[in-house]
């Protein structure tokens, strides 16, 4: 990683650097005090490559379904543009459980704007938080060029992140 990236505000969208705020918890410096926290880390580890991170906070029960191949491949082929938290249900530091619903922007191989909308469950075990598995909201409609841009930026979709 270069200072540029550990300057700069983190990949999770949140208002802190990544140094504050994913990096800790990635590298296991500290752990994810919340559902959310772990899940915008998990978001940050894709942008990073942490390939490894994410298989370890993946629950042990869920462990097998996930190849550590794949995941780089994806994370790797994909421009990460932005996360958007939509809702979260408990997953708080009390909490065992906790549900977290989130869009990730990023634009795939073709250059392509995806939007990956995803329901995502959380178990706390011996004081950790783990991702259990996700469920895939449907999109809605497509993205017209002329329509506002998803990433909230005001301008029109052609203009912004459909470049």
């Amino acid at each position: 990683m270069t200072n540029q990236t550990i300057q700069n505000k983190c990949f999770c969208s949140s208002n802190d650097t990544f140094e504050q705020c994913c990096k800790p918890i990635i590298d296991s410096s500290q752990p994810a005090p919340t559902a959310q926290a772990l899940m915008r880390s998990r978001y940050s580890a894709y942008v990073i490559v942490a390939s490894q991170y994410l298989i370890d906070s993946t629950h042990i029960s869920q462990r097998a379904n996930y190849s550590k191949a794949d995941i780089e491949a994806w994370a790797k082929e994909s421009h990460w543009q932005k996360l958007e938290i939509i809702d979260c249900k408990k997953g708080l530091s009390d909490d065992s459980i906790g549900e977290v619903e989130f869009k990730a922007y990023y634009h795939d191989s073709q250059n392509t704007l995806q939007i990956h909308h995803e329901k995502s469950f959380f178990k706390k075990e011996n004081e950790g938080w783990f991702y259990v598995n996700g469920t895939i909201v449907p999109s809605k409609a497509n993205i017209n060029r002329n329509d506002p841009c998803t990433c909230g930026s005001g301008k029109k979709f052609k203009k912004c992140c459909g470049r």
